[in-house]
């Protein structure tokens, strides 16, 4: 086993298990946004050059971690920005239903939830698992559905949906598929020419181990070519030369495509910089190879839980397994003074809905699984 481990920290004598809430960052990006600080505290160093080149860099790794062009990227701050995007600027008409599924992040539910207001019927599937398969979502379509979102891995419960059948699927009966990568990207690859997606959506700051405000978007761009969603940044829509010209032409440019929609602010020296080096650590490793790791930690938690005290609620086999492990207590009233315990001996996971999630990622090492479990399956009621 590779020790990557060597490549974060310092972690100041504590156990982080938890990277479905924030991934460390690598130390390359903690460098980097070293660096970005030393531009704000000497303004001069903060070129022209650096206000094209920091937005154009991580559009380009991230097209890379996707399949995708990069100019079909667009940068946000979190993966509520891009359903925004699609809740906000997709051509919906009353009557029309957006298929979501109970139980899912409030991000997957409230930006479509405002749409009722318009005539837009909003339903929910009820899933046999906590994620719908193939045959929940064919059982839910209806000739008014128009769209279906969904995360590709469950937050409060580990499980992972199947995006290329749920794809295949929407595509038949010419529903938009939408797709919240936030828990999955980063621990297993996806190539979203081949997914079946119409959009996907993730955040920066989980998985790809960037800093918090950090995200993005894409979306097929004969999807986004129907948006209608009033989004006007003066970066991406002026000439580059507009500062250096003496008139005021405020004509958009007409080679803009998905960059249109970039949140404000692109250069973003202190997150986009330091994430960009995180996505380069990443793809340099491999994300297949990081899969490998992430999962050989999580059998090695499963093997060596002690199942007379806990019971694993997230799957344990196959695809639908991720890198989230949640699991409780025989006793679930145990699970929050648990919690408790494990913090107080320097073991950081989640508590979520009542239950503990613990999310290993390229960062932990087999020594770290081994204290967790040391502490967890010593702990006689």
């Amino acid at each position: 086993m590779v020790d990557y481990w060597k490549d974060f920290g310092p972690f100041h004598g504590r156990i982080w298990l938890d990277s479905a809430s924030e991934g460390p960052l690598p130390r390359i990006a903690a460098e980097r946004a070293a660096e970005a600080i030393t531009w704000k505290v000497s303004p001069h160093l903060m070129t022209a050059d650096l206000f094209g080149r920091i937005p154009r860099r991580l559009r380009h790794v991230l097209g890379r971690l996707i399949g995708a062009p990069e100019e079909q990227v667009i940068l946000g701050n979190s993966a509520t920005f891009g359903i925004h995007l699609l809740a906000n600027g997709l051509p919906l008409r009353p009557g029309d239903e957006i298929l979501l599924v109970r139980g899912d992040f409030p991000s997957d539910i409230l930006p479509w939830l405002a749409l009722e207001k318009t005539g837009v019927k909003i339903r929910f599937l009820e899933a046999k698992g906590t994620l719908p398969d193939g045959d929940d979502l064919k059982e839910n379509l209806t000739p008014s559905t128009r769209l279906f979102c969904t995360s590709w891995v469950h937050s409060f419960s580990g499980t992972a949906a199947d995006p290329l059948s749920l794809g295949k699927i929407c595509a038949s009966h010419r529903v938009l598929f939408v797709l919240n990568a936030s828990h999955a990207l980063g621990t297993r690859p996806l190539d979203v020419t081949e997914a079946g997606v119409d959009a996907l959506t993730c955040v920066g700051y989980k998985w790809l181990c960037g800093p918090y405000g950090t995200g993005f978007c894409w979306i097929r761009p004969e999807v986004l070519d129907t948006l209608q969603y009033n989004h006007a940044y003066w970066q991406a829509l002026l000439p580059r030369d507009y500062l250096l010209k003496e008139d005021e032409d405020l004509t958009p440019r007409g080679d803009v495509g998905a960059r249109m929609y970039d949140v404000f602010g692109t250069a973003n020296f202190l997150n986009f910089h330091p994430w960009t080096a995180s996505l380069e650590y990443l793809l340099g490793i491999g994300i297949d190879r990081i899969e490998e790791h992430d999962q050989h930690l999580v059998d090695r938690l499963l093997a060596g839980l002690n199942r007379s005290l806990y019971e694993p609620l997230s799957p344990e086999a196959g695809r639908g397994r991720s890198a989230l492990v949640v699991i409780s207590h025989r006793d679930p009233k145990r699970n929050e003074e648990i919690h408790r315990i494990l913090q107080r001996e320097g073991i950081d996971i989640a508590f979520r809905r009542g239950r503990l999630r613990i999310s290993p990622h390229l960062h932990n090492s087999e020594s770290d699984i081994d204290r967790l479990l040391e502490v967890m399956n010593a702990l006689h009621f």
